[in-house]
C-alpha cells in the first residue's frame, strides 16, 4: 500500500493558552477584561508632533477574546476519511484529536496550554495585539513583525472588495458594497486624514514593541510619500540607535512627468534592542548582467587567457573546462613597509600605486604566483589577482534590493497592495530562525503566513477585512509547500533546516593555510526528496468577541 501520509512541520516543544472555541462562548464564560493602559515614555528625543496625539498620551484598548472558529488539520480528515462507516457522518473542520481538551478545561479559557496552531484571525490588530499580550501572555514572544499598512489614506491603499478586479478608485463608496460596515469605519479611521494616518500607526507600534523579544524586530514597508513620518515615529517607539537598516525594494515604474520617476519602496527595520537583535546574512546570486559586466576574461584549458567579449565573437560558447574570472585589484590603502616594496613577476617589476601598499605581503604574493593567480592585461601594466566566477557566484545581500520588482521575483500579484513573497521571506531568513513566530497586523492576502508557513516559522496574522481574511485563506490552504531535512530530527523544526553551503575564496585564504568557512545560505533550504506528497499546513481561524 502506498505511503500516503500527510507530513506536517509540528512544533510540539511549543505551546499557547487554550482559546474559547465559539460554540462554547457566552458572555457568563467569556467576560471581557477591563481596559489596557500603555503609557508613552514623555522623556524622549526631539519627535514628531500631530494634531491629537497629545490625546494619546495614555493609550487605553478594551481586552477582548479571540475566539476559534475553525481549525484546519488535514492528518485528523485524513484520519476520518479512512476509518470505516459508521453510518452517516460529517467530517468537521473543527476538530483535531491531537489538541482537544477535555471538557472541564475547554471552558477554562486562557488557563492551559495545548499545542501550537498558527493563526488567522478577523479583527482590529490593535484589539487582537492587546489580546495577544493581556489573555495569551505572549509579551516578549514574537521574534518578528512585519508590517505593511497603507501606504496612505485613500481607498486604493487599503480595500480591494473583488479578487479578480485589482482596480479600486479613490473615494469611490460603490467599490465598498461588499463590506458596508467598512465606509463608516474608514471615514472614522481617517478623519483627520494624515494626523490621523500618524495616530493609527503609533498606537499600533507601541504594542509591536512589547510583543517583541530583545532579540526581535519589526520590518515597516512603506512608500516615499509618508516615509520620513514613519521613520520619526519609529525613532520615538523604538530608539533611532535601534534601526538596523532602510531597506530599498523596486516596484513597477510609476510614470510622472513633472519628476523623476520613482521606481522604490522603503521596508524600515528596527530592533527592540540592536545589540542582542537576530541577524543571518544572506547571499545573493549573481545574474547575467553582473556576470557580464564583472567576469570579463576567459582562462581556457591550456590556460591562455582570452578577453570573453572577443572570444564569443568568434565562438558560439565558452568551452567546457573553461573558467570565467574577473582581474582584482591587489591593493589597499593601509599597509606598512612590508606591503609596500617592488614584486618581480615573469620578467617585470611591479609596485603599488602612489598611495597604496599591496593587500598582502611578499609571501603572499609570492602564493599567489604558485597557484598561478596573478595577471596583468598587458606587459608592464597593473599587477591584479584572477577572481573566478564558481569561487564568487554569490554576493553577501545589501539594503539594496534591485531583483525585487515585480518581473525580477516573478510574483503575479492577485491582491491590489501585495508584497512579493520573496521579499517577506528574504526579511524572514534574515531575521528569525525556524520555529520563531513571525506576527503580521496587516493580513492583506497572506503573504506573511504564506512565507513563513514555507520557511517552517509559526505564524499568526490578522485583518479586519473579510475580503482580506478569506482571500488568505484560500490563499494558504490551495498551496504546496517543500518539505525540508532537518539538521536535528530530535529537536524538529527548532533545530533548523540543512542548507546548501557556500565557501566563499578570498585573499586570505589564497595568501595563507587558514581554510574557508562554509556559510549556509538560509534563502536555500534542502528539499527532503524522501517525502512523497507536498507538505500540508494546520491553521486557526479565529474571531475576536466584539465582531460577532
Amino acid at each position: 500500500m502506498a505511503d500516503d501520509r500527510i507530513d506536517q512541520y509540528r512544533h510540539e516543544d511549543k505551546q499557547r493558552k487554550n482559546n474559547p472555541p465559539v460554540g462554547l462562548v457566552s458572555p457568563e464564560t467569556d467576560q471581557d477584561g477591563g481596559p489596557t493602559r500603555y503609557e508613552f515614555d514623555p522623556h524622549l528625543d526631539p519627535q514628531l508632533i500631530w494634531s491629537g496625539k497629545k490625546r494619546t498620551e495614555d493609550l487605553e484598548i478594551p481586552t477582548v477574546s479571540l475566539h476559534t472558529h475553525e481549525r484546519i488539520d488535514p492528518q485528523t480528515i485524513l484520519e476520518k476519511v479512512r476509518k470505516e462507516p459508521q453510518g452517516p457522518q460529517q467530517i468537521s473542520l473543527f476538530e483535531s484529536v491531537e489538541e482537544d481538551l477535555p471538557l472541564r478545561q475547554a471552558i477554562d479559557f486562557y488557563e492551559h496550554e495545548h499545542g501550537w496552531s498558527n493563526r488567522l484571525i478577523a479583527g482590529d490588530s490593535l484589539l487582537v495585539m492587546n489580546s495577544l499580550l493581556q489573555k495569551e501572555g505572549l509579551a516578549d514572544s514574537i521574534q518578528m513583525v512585519y508590517f505593511d499598512p497603507p501606504y496612505g489614506i485613500d481607498y486604493g491603499s487599503n480595500f480591494q472588495p473583488f479578487v479578480g478586479d485589482r482596480s479600486v478608485p479613490h473615494e469611490d463608496d460603490e467599490y465598498l458594497t461588499r463590506e458596508p460596515e467598512m465606509v463608516q469605519a474608514y471615514r472614522d479611521t481617517w478623519e483627520l486624514g494624515i494626523h490621523s494616518y500618524l495616530t493609527y500607526l503609533r498606537e499600533r507600534l507601541r504594542l509591536v514593541r512589547e510583543l517583541l523579544p530583545e532579540s526581535g524586530g519589526i520590518f515597516f514597508q512603506i512608500g516615499v510619500e509618508n516615509m520620513h513620518f514613519v521613520r520619526c515615529i519609529l525613532d520615538e517607539i523604538f530608539g533611532p540607535e535601534n534601526h538596523m537598516a532602510t531597506i530599498i525594494i523596486m516596484k513597477q515604474q510609476r510614470s510622472k512627468k513633472e519628476t523623476f520617476d520613482q521606481e522604490n519602496d522603503f521596508i524600515l527595520w528596527y530592533a527592540k534592542d540592536k545589540e542582542e537583535a537576530k541577524f543571518r546574512p544572506l547571499y545573493r546570486e549573481k545574474d547575467e548582467e553582473q556576470i557580464e559586466q564583472q567576469f570579463t576574461k576567459i582562462e581556457l584549458p591550456d590556460r591562455s587567457v582570452v578577453s570573453r567579449k572577443k572570444y564569443l565573437k568568434e565562438h558560439d560558447k565558452i568551452p567546457e573546462g573553461a573558467r570565467l574570472f574577473h582581474p582584482q585589484s591587489i591593493f589597499s590603502r593601509s599597509g606598512s613597509e612590508s606591503t609596500s616594496q617592488p614584486y618581480e613577476w615573469e620578467g617585470e617589476t611591479y609596485e603599488p600605486s602612489s598611495g597604496y601598499y599591496w593587500s598582502t605581503n611578499q609571501e603572499g604574493l609570492e602564493r599567489l604566483d604558485e597557484q598561478d593567480r596573478l595577471f596583468v592585461s598587458k606587459r608592464g601594466s597593473t599587477l591584479r589577482r584572477k577572481v573566478y566566477l564558481d569561487e564568487r557566484r554569490y554576493e553577501r545581500l545589501t539594503n539594496v534590493w534591485e531583483d525585487s520588482a515585480p518581473g525580477g521575483f516573478n510574483s503575479e500579484r492577485i491582491y491590489v497592495v501585495q508584497t512579493a513573497s520573496k521579499v517577506v521571506e528574504r526579511c524572514i531568513n534574515a531575521a528569525t530562525e525556524p520555529g520563531d513566530i513571525v506576527f503580521d497586523p496587516t493580513c492583506g492576502s497572506g503573504t506573511t503566513a504564506f512565507a513563513a508557513e514555507r520557511l517552517g516559522r509559526r505564524w499568526i496574522t490578522c485583518d479586519t477585512s473579510r475580503v482580506a481574511v478569506n482571500l488568505a485563506k484560500q490563499r494558504l490552504l490551495t498551496a504546496t509547500y517543500g518539505y525540508y531535512k532537518l539538521a536535528n530530527p530530535k529537536k524538529g523544526v527548532t533545530g533548523d533546516f540543512e542548507y546548501e553551503i557556500y565557501e566563499e575564496l578570498n585573499l586570505r585564504h589564497l595568501t595563507t593555510d587558514e581554510e574557508p568557512e562554509g556559510q549556509p545560505l538560509y534563502d536555500k533550504p534542502i528539499e527532503d526528496k524522501s517525502k512523497g506528497a507536498d507538505r500540508w499546513l494546520s491553521i486557526e481561524a479565529a474571531f475576536p468577541l466584539w465582531s460577532n
